[in-house]
Order: structure tokens, then C-alpha cells, then sequence
């Protein structure tokens, strides 16, 4: 590869060389060359110059070629072969004139010219187009440059070709030479053309076989058209400029990526070219007809237009078999999930209305109450790892027949066609088994904790116009699921949204399965109506704050307080938190009811401070639901609070619940913040959820709260204390304070001071009311 230099100073001011790739040192050795063919006269100098070019660019096709190599080297060494061919031709032609003063026609140099044609040719092809699988190219370029050919050659070969060939008066050899040069003409068009055309990136070393491509077909088309218009000095600088383009096309480094981007495009300028190609049969006859109406080539008029209906057709038929193909594509796509490969919500719905309408069936909605906490401890890699376990255990699980889809996140859908009755109930049922066992994503093993929802279309009836067309008699349901005509939509979005509410059900109750009644409606209803109330409550100011104290048990003093909240309703009157805080924690409510109740008591606590000094609660626990955890700025909100109400960390305690933390994620990362900035926490109703052991050392806690139903054991005849009296002793292994929850009496709270409990809570030492440190204090509903 050639490198050439100038000297330029770097910043010490001594001269360096700057190299210039090899590629551009040749192009502009050409260029230059070619400049001065043009000044320079005709004879053994000019000559030794243009040689020079023109075989030094094969060589470097071929340098470059074994440098870079290309997947298909073969092609470049073809084309450098018909380019030394044609070099060979403007040698043996130029000595003729030099030694001679005039060449024969036709000669050896006319053979080399004609020859080089079809190579050239040949290579350009295979140079510019796509390659596919096993070095086949696209049939529609080769359509293209056919559709070109033969257009051009018709023109060709009523104007210039058949006069020539049908003229008796000159011998055949000189007839056919003469009629050789446009035919190879047209060859040269039809190839270079679609290069020119071409849409998508080019490559760098593309670019400079267009432009030598460019140059040649131009110079070609001078030379046949126009012979005595152009001075044939500036022809052939225009050929030795097309040399050095070739030449730096094969020594660029790109040269050796495969070209790629057109792939068959039929661009407005391809097109308008294809156009221009078939209405030259038409324009020939409109040519000859204007200029007397003399002879005309109706043979070749009559077999160019068959051959370009055929290729016409052809290009158009292979490309609507391509638009159609892809839009195919494009509709399966639409119609199918991306991770998984289940039909998607669309799909699924379509299918789902068609089997309304034909048939009866089940639908059966499930989620993965566990997804969120495998994306956030093991990221989205692991949960899509997940759902395609689930995916395929779902779709293995079905009876042939059935459909299962993707409904979005970690939502999938079940439709059953009922062959029996209770075929629903049964799938259902051993979906359920199926989801109780951990799927495996990758090296993990997870619980995913499924929620199943199930509704039947047989009661109550569901919206459906069924049309005869939509289906065969038996109500199968396409393999591919087009929106039919007669079919509406509103049967299966009906059927969803009740399958959905039994999964809700099953989500609130915390079940596994649940079957839609038109009850779950009523309750749903119930709840939403209740959702509104809540709002306008919370805007109203209907809440208020409510405090229980918290005992020490060896002196019956109140240590702290815990803070609970109250809702008297308007209307309804006072309304249990059993009932209201899982619709506000459904709803997203909960997050500003408990941002207000840790407001209200922070400021409750520092106001005793004030005007009780040391009688006043040591600190005051408020209760945190999984759904404020999972708000990304919960902590700031916290720490906000204190600093608004002038409490230091410690006088906070803030009570979080198993549940809630299990899974890990952003609610542990919350506890963990808050911790780090002093405020303590506590393991609320412990041995209720998870009762994993593993909690305590895990997750930053301070307080064990002992649930209710084990202090409730503790009297009973015939039960023994075995669960408190461990708890009191794995509280103080891990230096834990522990605080028994619920106690109703005295010989509960006598009890637990004998197994060393030192705290504890309860109707027996004082109900929530709203001011717990002076006696006289009203006592509100629980």
C-alpha cells in the first residue's frame, strides 16, 4: 500500500511527516496524472503516463485486495482483470496510432475493449449488491438491471445496432464490432445505473466504485452518443480518474465489510428510472412516427415490450410478496408478546371474543404477587428470566386448545374452552399447583406467589353479536386471530374484568384462587365507593390521630404511645381501619393518610414535651404500610417531619410489618436509611407473616412487637406459653426490646412480667383515645 508525506512543524518547530493513507495517496497520484494527460500532446509520453495509471491501479486492486481481504476477494480480482483487459486495449490501440498513424478496424484492440465489457460488468455487479445466504443476490436487482437493459436496448438497437447490422454493404466482422461497443454499452448501463440509485449507507470504499462507475458510464455514453462532441483527450483523463477511484476503492480498509442496507428498496428514484425504461418502447415509436413514419423495428419493438411486461411483472409481483411477508411479520409482532412469545392483550382479547361468542368457557386472570421483589433485589435480567419460566410452565400446563397470554408485567391470562362443565375449575386448579412450587431464572430459585382469578361465560351472560362467518360450527377459535367481522369485543372485556375481580379478591383476602360472583362486584363497588369517600374525608379534615400507651411493666408507667388513626364518616359514622386501610392502600391513599398521621403525632409528641416536660411519652410509634416503603422519597418525607416538628431521630419509632419487608428491595432500603439516620424500628405483629427468624438479622431492628394471638394463648386452659416465653428469649440474645401487643387482663399482663417481659399494650392498660396522658380523656371507637 502507497504512503505519501509533506512536512509540517509540530510545536517544537522541527518538521515531522504527516502520513496520508494509502488509499487517498494513489486517488490523488490519479487525479493529478489525469490532469496532466490533458495538457500534455498525444505521443510516447502521454502514453507512458496513462500506462503507468492504469497499471499501477490493477496492481493496487490487487495489493489491496490480499491486504484487506474480503469475504468474496474473487470478485475485486475479477474486476481487476477486466480492468487490465481494457488497459491492455487503450495500450495496443495507442501503439497502432504511434507506430502506424492510424489503427484498423476492426483490430486486437477492439477484441480486448469487447471483452473487457462483460468482465467488468460482471464484477460491478457482484461488487454493489447484497449478498445472501450461500452468495446468491437479490433477484430483484437483477430484475432492475434487466428492466434497464432492456429499455436502453431497445433504443440502442433501433438507432444505432440495426442500421448497422442489417447494412449488407459492410463486411459481417466490422458490422458485428460496430454493433458489439453499444451492445456492451447497454450491459455497462444496466449495471451501473442501479449503483447510482442505490439507497442506504455506503461505505467509503462504495462510494469511490460509484464515482468511478459514474465516470465510465458517462464517458461511455459520450463516446457512443456523441462520438465527435467530446475531445477524446478528455476522455480518456475521464477513464484514467474512474482507474485511480477502482484502485482506492480496493485499497480502503471498508472495502472489506460486505455491503449491506439496499436490500431490494424500490427508492422514488429507482422507480422513476424503471418507470423512464419502460416507456422508451412507446417513445421509440413516437420518435419514428414523428419523422415520417419510416422504418420500423417492430420485431424488436414487439419482443422488448413482452420481455418488459414479463420483468415488470415479475419485479412487482416478488415485491408484493415481500410487503406482504413483512406485513405478516408485522401483524404477528403486533400480536405477540416480545419476552415471553405468548399472544399479547390484543391477540388475547380477539380470541377471547370469538370464544364468547361461539362457546362457553372460562377466563382466568393470574399475577405474580412476588415479581416486584425479584426485579428489585435481582434486576430485570432475572424477573424476565422469570417470566419466561412462567410462560412456558403456563403453556405446558394447557390442554391443546387453550390459550394463554401475556397481559403485560406480571400479568398472564388463561382462556379454557369448556368441554365439560367444571373443565374450568379443574385448569384453574392445577394452574394453582403448578405456581405453588419456585420456577427456576437462570441460578435462582423464586416464589412467585400466584393470584388466580376465574369467571365462567355461562353466568351471568355476557355481551356478544356472533355472525356465522366468525367461526366454524363448533366455535374453534383460529390459530391467528384477525378482528372479525360480527364479533364485538365487549363478551371478553366483560369476561377479563370479572376474571380480574376474583383476582383482586384473592389478592385482598390472601388467597391463592378465587371464582367470580356477582358479590365480588357488590364489594368492589363497595370498595371504590369507599376509595371516593376516603378522599373527600382526607380533603374534609374527617381523620383524626388516636394514641394507645405503651406500659413498662415493672413500675405501670407509660413509656410511649403508639399513634392510630380514626375515621368518622360523615354519613357512614365511624368506619373501621380493618375496612378503609386496605382500600387506601389499594388506592394509593395510604401514602398521604400516613405522611398526615406521622405529621399529626410528631407534632402531638413535641407538644407534650412542651407543656408536660419529663411526664411526656419517651417517643411515639406510628405505623408504616408496605406502599409508603416502596415510595422512593419515604425517607426524606421522615426525616422532613422531624425536622419540621424539632424531634431528634430517637423519638420516632416506626413500626413495619414482615410482610412488608420480606421481599427486600426499595422497602428494606428505606428501613435501612432511615435507621442509619437514628430513627428506630419495629417488627410489628411478629410471627403473623413470614415468621422468618431470618428477618432479625437482616433488616435493622430495634422492637419485636408480639402478636395478639400468641398473648391471647397464654391463659387459655390447656395452652401453654411456648411461643412468648422463646420470644423473650430471642429478644434478649439479639438485645431486642420486646413488646407484647393485645393484653385484655390483668393475669395476661402478670403473666408476661413473670417470663421477663418489661413492655407491653393493650385494653387492659388503655384504649386509643386522643389524649392518653390525662385521665379524663374521651375514648373513641376501635
Amino acid at each position: 500500500m502507497l504512503n505519501s508525506g509533506r512536512a509540517r512543524p509540530n510545536v517544537t518547530g522541527v518538521p515531522r511527516l504527516v502520513r496520508v493513507p494509502g488509499w487517498l495517496a494513489w486517488l490523488m497520484c490519479g487525479l493529478g496524472a489525469a490532469v496532466a494527460y490533458t495538457v500534455m500532446p498525444y505521443g510516447w509520453v502521454s502514453l507512458v503516463v496513462s500506462t503507468a495509471i492504469s497499471a499501477g491501479s490493477c496492481a493496487v486492486m490487487v495489493v489491496g485486495t490480499r491486504r484487506n481481504r474480503p469475504a468474496a476477494a474473487c470478485n475485486w480480482y475479477l474486476f481487476a482483470a477486466g480492468v487490465a483487459t481494457w488497459i491492455l486495449g487503450d495500450v495496443v490501440y495507442a501503439v497502432q496510432i504511434l507506430v502506424g498513424g492510424a489503427a484498423a478496424f476492426p483490430s486486437w484492440a477492439d477484441a480486448l475493449y469487447l471483452g473487457a465489457y462483460p468482465i467488468l460488468t460482471v464484477a460491478l455487479f457482484r461488487l454493489t449488491r447484497e449478498r445472501l445466504a450461500g452468495g446468491a443476490y437479490l433477484r430483484g436487482n437483477l430484475i432492475d438491471s434487466a428492466i434497464i437493459g432492456v429499455g436502453v436496448g431497445i433504443v440502442y438497437w433501433t438507432f444505432m445496432i440495426e442500421p448497422v447490422v442489417t447494412d449488407s454493404s459492410i463486411p459481417v466482422l466490422i458490422r458485428m464490432v460496430t454493433a458489439g461497443y453499444p451492445t456492451v454499452g447497454v450491459l455497462l448501463c444496466a449495471v451501473i445505473t442501479p449503483i447510482l440509485l442505490r439507497r442506504g449507507p455506503r461505505s467509503p470504499s462504495l462510494w469511490l466504485l460509484t464515482a468511478g462507475s459514474a465516470i465510465t458510464l458517462a464517458g461511455n455514453i459520450s463516446y457512443t452518443l456523441l462520438p465527435h462532441a467530446v475531445d477524446p483527450i478528455y476522455l480518456y483523463a475521464g477513464y484514467l480518474v474512474a482507474y485511480a477511484c477502482w484502485a482506492a476503492a480496493a485499497a480502503h480498509p471498508s472495502m472489506a465489510r460486505p455491503i449491506t442496507g439496499d436490500r431490494d428498496s424500490l427508492g422514488r428514484s429507482r422507480l422513476l428510472v424503471l418507470t423512464a425504461s419502460t416507456l422508451l418502447v412507446p417513445a421509440v415509436l413516437l420518435v419514428q412516427g414523428e419523422h415520417g413514419g419510416g422504418h420500423v423495428s417492430w420485431a424488436a419493438v414487439a419482443v422488448g415490450s413482452m420481455a418488459l411486461f414479463v420483468l415488470v411483472a415479475t419485479r412487482m409481483s416478488g415485491y408484493i410478496s415481500r410487503v406482504d411477508t413483512q406485513a405478516r411479520q408485522l401483524r404477528d409482532l403486533a400480536m405477540r408478546d416480545d419476552l415471553t412469545g405468548l399472544p399479547n392483550r390484543r391477540d388475547f382479547e380477539q380470541r377471547a371474543a370469538l370464544a364468547v361468542a361461539t362457546t362457553s368457557c372460562h377466563m382466568i386472570m393470574i399475577d405474580l404477587a412476588g415479581f416486584k421483589h425479584v426485579n428489585d433485589r435481582l434486576g430485570r435480567a432475572v424477573g424476565d428470566q422469570a417470566l419466561v419460566a412462567v410462560a412456558d410452565l403456563l403453556r405446558q400446563s394447557l390442554r391443546d386448545g387453550d390459550v394463554v397470554a401475556r397481559m403485560g408485567a406480571d400479568e398472564f391470562a388463561v382462556l379454557v374452552h369448556d368441554t365439560l362443565p367444571d373443565d374450568g375449575q379443574i385448569v384453574a386448579g392445577r394452574l394453582a399447583e403448578v405456581l405453588r412450587h419456585p420456577v427456576h431464572a437462570g441460578e435462582h430459585e423464586l416464589l412467585l406467589n400466584a393470584r388466580l382469578g376465574v369467571a365462567s361465560s355461562a353466568l351471568p351472560a355476557l355481551p356478544s353479536t356472533f355472525s356465522i362467518a366468525a367461526g366454524d360450527a363448533n366455535g374453534s377459535v383460529p390459530a391467528a386471530s384477525p378482528a372479525v367481522p360480527g364479533v364485538s369485543l365487549d363478551g371478553a372485556a366483560e369476561l377479563i374484568r370479572r376474571a380480574d375481580t376474583a383476582r383482586y379478591a384473592a389478592k385482598a383476602s390472601g388467597g391463592q384462587l378465587v371464582e367470580y360472583t356477582p358479590e365480588l362486584d357488590e364489594r368492589a363497588e363497595a370498595a371504590e365507593r369507599l376509595g371516593a369517600d376516603l378522599r373527600h374525608s382526607l380533603d374534609d379534615g374527617d381523620f383524626q390521630v388516636v394514641y394507645q400507651p405503651i406500659i413498662d411493666l415493672r413500675d405501670d408507667r407509660t413509656v410511649a404511645v403508639e399513634a392510630l388513626v380514626r375515621w368518622t364518616h360523615p354519613v357512614r359514622g365511624p368506619v373501621s381501619p380493618a375496612a378503609f386501610i386496605p382500600v387506601a392502600e389499594d388506592n394509593g391513599l395510604i401514602v398521604e393518610l400516613g405522611e398526615w398521621i406521622m405529621r399529626t403525632a410528631c407534632r402531638r409528641l413535641a407538644d407534650w414535651r412542651t407543656t408536660l416536660g419529663s411526664d411526656a411519652p419517651l417517643y411515639i410509634s406510628v405505623n408504616v404500610s408496605p406502599r409508603q416503603l416502596s415510595e422512593p422519597g419515604f425517607p426524606a418525607v421522615v426525616l422532613g417531619i422531624l425536622a419540621e416538628t424539632g424531634l431528634e431521630p430517637a423519638a420516632l419509632l416506626i413500626e413495619v410489618t414482615e410482610t412488608a419487608i420480606f421481599g427486600g428491595g426499595t422497602a428494606v432500603e428505606a428501613v435501612e436509611t432511615l435507621n442509619r439516620a437514628g430513627i428506630r424500628i419495629a417488627l410489628d405483629d411478629f410471627g403473623t407473616g413470614h415468621s422468618s427468624l431470618g428477618l432479625l438479622r437482616t433488616v435493622p431492628v430495634d422492637v419485636l412487637k408480639i402478636d395478639k394471638s400468641f398473648v391471647d394463648e397464654i391463659t387459655e386452659p390447656g395452652r401453654r406459653a411456648v411461643i412468648v416465653d422463646a420470644l423473650i428469649h430471642v429478644c434478649a440474645g439479639l438485645e431486642l426490646r420486646a413488646v407484647a401487643e393485645g393484653v385484655e387482663t390483668a393475669e395476661q399482663a402478670d403473666y408476661l412480667r413473670e417470663l421477663g417481659y418489661h413492655y407491653a399494650q393493650g385494653y387492659h392498660f388503655g384504649r386509643p383515645v386522643a389524649d392518653p396522658i390525662t385521665p379524663a380523656a374521651e375514648t373513641l371507637p376501635v
